[in-house]
């Protein structure tokens, strides 16, 4: 589903999003100590030593109140379960230190020379040599994997489960960072909901079971983003609806682009009845690859993502034939022989 990781990185590139992400569905005391209007988006795109790019999906910072500690918020989308997530997320927490380090180390360099030539200091080119050291400690990260896809998240959250126990004190140095994991299909929405959380929302629109809920959810957004200031968010939530949402649960539908939720939903309202037809047809076809995707799970085990998304993209033909031989088949390959 990358389509559906792109536009979960266009709606949690505004600011609101992540806030209510965190108010909402982030249950610790400090979250109610974050000073929200000093969110900010930073790079999340790292080269390391090796001199490979990667890029994470989104990094944030913000402050605490009261005190001068930064925290760095890691986001990253999941449509399926990747067993070695947890070893991922320590990977991209190393990049991103290492970044902040050499970002900390340029600016304390350029201070010295601003200071130097204000100064008049006749030796700062010598001194300007010399390495300069990094911060003393680094700010805490908050790793969060949010799972959008079908099925629960199965994977380990934390580093150390994916490594054999070893003997003795050697457990020490074991590494052992957690990632939160947020799973749409476990998390209830309703209460963050009913006080205007515009994470909730999204997530309402997502676990939709009809066209009814979908318009409900998307009028509550149209009163909530009334602000000039909140055009860009209108226009992010129309583009998921159109682009990746509505593709997926009424593919015979075609909409033209919209330029923001008001204008999405007076399209819908003149479509609605073929839109229903439609929806209904689909969550009936969700419904019979879930059913189908729990029996394969339960006579052979953990599904590969290869299998997951064949179910997901099947026909109802195809999952007809499927389930009759899920009983019978010796092995899972044999259920899909020819097919």
């Amino acid at each position: 589903m990358p389509d559906h990781d792109h536009g979960l990185r266009l709606l949690f590139s505004h600011a609101e999003m992540v806030r209510d992400l965190l108010t909402g569905f982030v249950d610790e005391p400090w979250v109610h100590e974050l000073e929200f209007d000093t969110l900010r988006r930073v790079n999340a795109s790292y080269v390391a030593d090796d001199l490979r790019d990667r890029e994470g999906d989104l990094v944030w910072r913000v402050r605490l109140r009261g005190q001068e500690l930064v925290l760095y918020l890691l986001l990253e989308f999941q449509s399926r379960v990747d067993r070695h997530m947890a070893l991922r997320m320590l990977t991209y927490l190393g990049l991103l230190y290492q970044d902040l380090l050499r970002q900390g180390s340029s600016a304390k360099r350029e201070a010295g020379r601003q200071a130097k030539r204000e100064a008049g200091r006749a030796t700062a080119a010598a001194d300007d040599s010399a390495p300069a050291r990094g911060p003393a400690l680094l700010p805490p990260v908050l790793p969060i994997v949010l799972h959008h896809g079908p099925g629960r998240w199965t994977a380990a959250t934390q580093v150390a489960d994916l490594i054999t126990p070893p003997p003795g004190r050697l457990a020490v140095y074991t590494p052992r960072l957690n990632y939160l994991l947020l799973d749409e299909e476990t998390l209830d929405e309703t209460g963050p909901l009913a006080l205007k959380n515009l994470a909730a929302a999204l997530f309402a629109l997502d676990k939709s079971a009809g066209p009814a809920r979908m318009k409900e959810v998307i009028s509550s957004l149209m009163a909530w983003l009334g602000h000039p200031g909140q055009d860009s968010l209108r226009r992010a939530f129309a583009v998921y609806l159109r682009r990746v949402l509505l593709p997926a649960r009424a593919p015979g539908i075609r909409l033209p682009d919209a330029a923001d939720l008001m204008e999405l939903n007076t399209m819908l309202n003149e479509t609605f009845p073929d839109w229903s037809v439609q929806y209904v047809k689909q969550g009936r076809q969700e419904g019979k690859a879930e059913v189908l995707g729990r029996q394969l799970t339960r006579r052979f085990g953990p599904l590969p993502p290869a299998i997951t998304s064949r179910l997901t993209s099947a026909t109802a033909d195809q999952l007809d034939q499927w389930s009759d031989r899920v009983l019978d088949a010796p092995t899972l390959d044999a259920v899909f022989d020819g097919h």
